[in-house]
């Protein structure tokens, strides 16, 4: 069914966590990956996971023999592990990017603690590549008050975070997102990498779902590319959508598949943002095939190989979508599809 072996197709463990609270209880890291592992299409699998370094999943402050257990729970499974969300917020231990204080403090402590994590999956060979996810941890209403000077201070931070992630042979990825300051927009993204100008570490993690509404300009109307009533103009919203792509392509090292109607959604302790759709959803505006092409591939239609992973993000679902297997055989045949449009073989 599906000829090219790359890149590898990966379930993302954090749907299990984002947006969990009392009424929508987190799921076990090990529920999460006994679904991924028992999803199937033609005989196609899941090659690995994609992490969320933080409790009730994997702490972050877990020791050398808890990491040990935690390759052989993921590769006892016959899955890999590729990138890993480090827990920079502060609800989780973290601090904004934007204090030049102790929150900058805790952000580069949670930066650290998750490289020597995901330095030591990879000596223990469970790990073969991937990144470390971050952001600026901080609200646009905040970062808005004075743009300039915020964003020369986020760019600080995540300077000093290249230094820690260099030192431990690891990449960052910043996922573009309309609920982070100073990376609320595609221009603004663009902006904020080349402030830091550290492309060799740092580069873009692309969500369909986050950057269809970068187009649409949600949080930063100024540079809206697309109003959400010519969302279902095909030929209106690939226009949209190649502009960003070619701004923000040769930085994207990390890429999620993912769907949106063109609504934004928040729950539990998460800050309202693009809501993402299930695979199968008629609702959604994206051809999630031809759209991953955008940024998947360069503009004469190669494939750029700069992910030799690709992931499934799909957020903030009531956990009995979640826990239906067929959830996840609807998603792998998704990205599947994907592959087979956009991949590659060695």
């Amino acid at each position: 069914m599906d000829g090219n072996t790359f890149p590898k197709l990966h379930n993302a463990m954090w749907p299990g966590l984002v947006g969990k609270g009392d009424e929508e209880p987190p799921i076990s890291l090990d529920k999460m990956l006994d679904m991924t592992a028992a999803a199937e299409v033609d005989g196609v699998k899941f090659d690995g996971v994609d992490l969320f370094l933080a409790d009730p999943h994997t702490s972050i402050d877990v020791d050398d023999d808890g990491i040990k257990a935690l390759a052989d729970n993921v590769g006892g499974r016959g899955l890999a592990i590729g990138s890993a969300v480090a827990p920079v917020w502060p609800p989780v231990g973290g601090g904004s990017a934007m204090d030049e204080g102790e929150g900058r403090t805790a952000f580069l402590t949670a930066v650290d603690k998750a490289c020597r994590i995901m330095g030591r999956l990879r000596d223990l060979g469970v790990r073969k590549g991937g990144v470390v996810r971050i952001d600026t941890a901080t609200g646009v209403a905040e970062w808005a008050e004075d743009p300039a000077g915020n964003t020369a201070k986020m760019a600080e931070t995540f300077r000093q975070a290249c230094d820690i992630a260099a030192d431990h042979g690891e990449r960052l990825a910043a996922e573009g997102e309309i609920c982070w300051g100073g990376m609320h927009s595609w221009k603004h993204m663009v902006e904020l990498f080349e402030a830091v100008d550290r492309p060799e570490i740092l580069g873009f993690q692309a969500d369909l779902a986050h950057t269809m509404l970068y187009a649409m300009g949600y949080n930063a109307p100024e540079h809206a590319l697309i109003t959400s009533e010519q969302l279902d103009d095909q030929a209106a919203l690939d226009e949209a959508l190649r502009k960003i792509t070619d701004a923000l392509r040769p930085w994207t090292i990390d890429f999620h598949v993912a769907q949106n109607d063109g609504t934004v959604h928040g729950s539990g302790s998460h800050d309202t943002t693009g809501r993402h759709c299930m695979a199968t959803d008629p609702n959604g505006k994206l051809d999630v095939v031809k759209h991953s092409g955008f940024w998947l591939n360069n503009p004469d239609g190669t494939p750029t190989k700069a992910m030799r992973h690709i992931c499934w993000d799909g957020c903030m679902f009531p956990n009995a979508v979640l826990e239906n297997q067929q959830t996840w055989n609807d998603i792998l045949a998704t990205m599947i599809r994907v592959r087979e449009a956009h991949g590659w073989s060695e």
